[in-house]
């Protein structure tokens, strides 16, 4: 198994290109098995969870070459409706293959995604929005059992809460069910917006793109003609990378972004102290004369990011001051903290809130990765730590990160991928 050996204390410099967003490429490949074409799509990040739902992909019976970030793929030669276990397990994203399988054929078994590291994701709403559209589904064995026998039909959906990949779904069944869907509190992430916009081009209608209700006039199960693309950037990976200057107190640069989807980290970053230069698709973030802390609450966007709460909270030790951290989103959401404590950090736990002593001197130390953000918040506190930090399980970090320890050393890291 892999670690991370990181000697603190550098300064970094230099420009970082940004990655095709993970959370943004895997509904797109979803939404493959509603097209009636080969589709080439530019900037999919090479990382463990593509690789995973397209060997789930090909196992239903998609063809595709993936190479240098470009990914060539027709699902239109799909012979094969279950998800089975194996692949399922390791990944929960594979559920979204549930909505476009169920909308082009009529019937699919997806099996119930495993245990998640940061708390229960439950898929009821996915399924309680399927059964409105007309799905007969039951549980067994494991695995959703849905059939819509003369296909989906439009209905009248809200969702009891904001659910990301509960929306794609259902944005994906929609678009081939017979007649009109209304979805309200609909997800508004930037992933979602793509998503929304893929399926427009390809000849869907669908108004209110971008908004929390969305109508969407179905195909009555005809396939798309689906037209090439290219995947936004990672929101995610480019806030990671802000903090690693942050906590730094560095210049550097990233490019290939959208600064719009980036506002609230960015307005955090500025009321902490660091100077931001935006340019077209390109941040620079700037030295802070006296890093100020500061108080972070999680939302949906365009709130602040539930994926960048650890990042910051590894910044916080570095802050003047007092900061708090309230999670909104997950109920277990805080188990990095236990790894930041063990190298000098001065954290309180009280429910779903973190209170951060800074400034505090952080030392090396063997840390355990306990998911993919938490992963990230370690080696941005092993940058500034005194002595060597060795980050563990950083598998959780190949899901998402691609060429992790690579970026970091062309930006000056002493970082370097070692096996146990």
């Amino acid at each position: 198994m892999d670690y991370l050996q990181i000697n603190g204390n550098n300064s970094l410099s230099g420009t970082v290109k940004i990655s095709g967003a993970k959370n943004a490429a895997l509904p797109l490949l979803a939404s493959t098995i509603l097209s009636k074409n080969e589709i080439t799509i530019e900037n999919v990040p090479n990382v463990k969870d593509i690789n995973t739902l397209l060997k789930l992909l090909s196992n239903l019976g998609s063809t595709y070459n993936f190479e240098n970030n470009r990914l060539r793929i027709d699902s239109s030669t799909i012979f094969n409706t279950m998800a089975n276990y194996e692949i399922v397990k390791t990944m929960r994203a594979s559920i979204l293959t549930l909505g476009p399988l169920l909308s082009t054929y009529g019937h699919c078994e997806v099996s119930l995604p495993g245990g998640c590291a940061i708390g229960q994701r439950p898929i009821d709403l996915h399924l309680k929005a399927l059964e409105l559209m007309g799905a007969d589904i039951e549980i067994k064995q494991g695995y959703v059992v849905a059939k819509a026998k003369n296909g989906l039909k439009g209905a009248n959906i809200v969702f009891d809460k904001i659910t990301v990949t509960g929306s794609e779904n259902i944005i994906m069944a929609a678009a081939l069910a017979k007649g009109k869907s209304r979805i309200v509190n609909v997800a508004k992430e930037p992933e979602v917006v793509q998503l929304c916009e893929i399926l427009q081009d390809a000849g869907v209608e669908i108004e209110g793109v971008g908004s929390d209700e969305l109508i969407i006039e179905g195909t009555d199960r005809q396939k798309l003609d689906m037209k090439d693309f290219k995947v936004i950037p990672d929101r995610i990976e480019a806030g990671t990378y802000l903090c690693a200057g942050a906590i730094t107190n560095s210049q550097i640069t990233i490019s290939d972004v959208v600064p719009d989807h980036l506002e609230a980290v960015l307005m955090k970053l500025e009321e902490m102290g660091f100077g931001l230069d935006v340019k077209g698709d390109s941040i620079t973030i700037k030295p802070a004369k006296k890093i100020r802390s500061s108080d972070i609450i999680t939302s949906e966007y365009p709130g602040f990011p539930t994926d960048m709460q650890a990042q910051f909270m590894a910044l916080m030790t570095q802050a003047e001051g007092v900061s708090i951290v309230e999670e909104r989103l997950f109920e277990n959401r805080f188990m990095h903290v236990s790894e930041l404590q063990r190298m000098g950090a001065s954290i309180m736990l009280r429910g779903n809130s973190a209170t951060i002593q800074g400034k505090i001197k952080l030392y090396g130390a063997d840390v355990m990765a306990t998911d993919l953000r938490a992963s990230s918040a370690l080696i941005l506190a092993g940058l500034v730590a005194e002595g060597v930090t060795k980050v563990h399980r950083i598998y959780h970090l190949d899901r998402g990160y691609e060429s992790l320890e690579k970026k970091f050393q062309a930006l000056g890291a002493d970082i370097v991928r070692l096996k146990e």
